[in-house]
């Protein structure tokens, strides 16, 4: 492509401030921006993500589509909820217009397993209309590429354990409500650990009515076992409360957590494959005490059994990485719904972003 991508940003909280940066840096340009916040829509981007005026305006979302049609970008940046439900309205008219679209949504990394009926919806739109849907960011590399790299130089493998943690603060309020941050241990019991205590049948129907709540591991075990060519025999969840010993502010929540609440959860999830590989992944996210780091640690157990931590990541900055340098790949995959595993490999980019698209 010779000429610069054109990029809208949806949504422009937290993760905007660099996803935008990281598209002017690499050679691309911001076109159009969308938001339901009030106290930003009219404002210039350059607000949101500092420096000189940038002569773009935020638009509301009652706007988007009018706004989309006349700045014909190339693909748009999803940066808004963490659930495919939260963020079907994008994506179809992104679908709807024929306009690529990339997104944080941890369900959006791998959403067959969780939300098929919703995936198919997008995924029949974006072919009729011949553009591609992808969900990625932190998840596509640490909790993705790089586990299914080293299983690769793996002799055997019996089983695949990880643990990943994150500062919920990170993210804004969405993620932090899901994750049942500021609950009571009661309410959390309610609201997020009952849904998990159904049967497997019951679980089938919620997944097939779009109704299932899957933590972030849900999908990153269907995409390693897409990714490693598994059958998955059966997959269940436990979501457990995270307490600390002494309150903790919020500023993302806006309150203080009293001491003995939940200051988020951790989210097991276990699946069992027909060639008798099981993967057992752990997402940790809380609001943070100040003894607390995230930390990425999956192990291999097999022949050789290799381990692999990286310690204090930079995970918001990396994941805005991911979904910059993933732009070209997204541009030049097949139109529907792909989750990354079906893409290339995720690649630094030396070059503007137009130099690696294909058209």
């Amino acid at each position: 492509m010779e000429r610069k991508v054109k990029v809208v940003q949806y949504g422009t909280g937290k993760m905007s401030v660099y996803t935008m940066r990281y598209v002017y840096e690499k050679g691309a340009e911001i076109v159009g921006a969308i938001d339901v916040n009030p106290e930003v829509i009219g404002k210039d981007i350059s607000q949101i993500m500092g420096g000189e005026d940038k002569g773009v305006k935020i638009t509301s979302v009652e706007n988007a589509e009018e706004m989309l049609k006349q700045v014909k970008p190339d693909i748009v940046i999803v940066t808004t909820m963490s659930l495919l439900n939260d963020i079907k309205d994008a994506l179809l008219l992104c679908a709807k217009l024929g306009i690529n679209a990339i997104s944080t949504c941890e369900e959006a990394f791998f959403p067959f397993n969780s939300n098929p009926t919703l995936t198919k919806e997008i995924d029949d739109l974006a072919k009729q209309n011949g553009c591609t849907i992808v969900g990625s960011g932190y998840q596509d590399i640490y909790w993705g590429e790089l586990i299914s790299a080293i299983a690769g130089s793996t002799h055997t493998i019996k089983k695949i354990k990880g643990s990943s943690s994150y500062n919920v603060e990170d993210y804004g309020i969405a993620l932090a409500k899901a994750h049942g941050a500021g609950l009571s241990l009661e309410d959390f019991d309610k609201e997020i650990a009952s849904v998990d205590r159904i049967s497997d049948e019951e679980r089938q129907k919620l997944i097939n009515n779009g109704e299932y709540l899957p933590s972030y591991m849900w999908n990153v075990n269907g995409w390693l076992c897409s990714k490693l060519g598994l059958t998955v025999t059966s997959q269940t969840q436990k979501c457990v409360p995270q307490t600390y010993k002494e309150d903790i502010d919020s500023q993302t929540l806006g309150m203080t957590v009293k001491a003995g609440d939940a200051t988020g959860m951790s989210a097991v999830v276990t699946t069992t494959t027909k060639e008798g590989i099981i993967i057992e992944s752990e997402c940790i996210g809380k609001v943070y005490s100040k003894e607390d780091y995230d930390k990425n640690e999956w192990t291999i157990q097999g022949e050789p059994e290799t381990t692999i931590v990286v310690a204090r990541p930079a995970t918001v900055e990396l994941t805005c990485a991911t979904i910059v340098n993933r732009i070209p790949d997204v541009i030049n995959g097949e139109a529907g719904y792909l989750s990354s595993d079906k893409l290339e490999e995720l690649k630094y980019r030396t070059k503007p972003l137009n130099e690696y698209v294909k058209m």
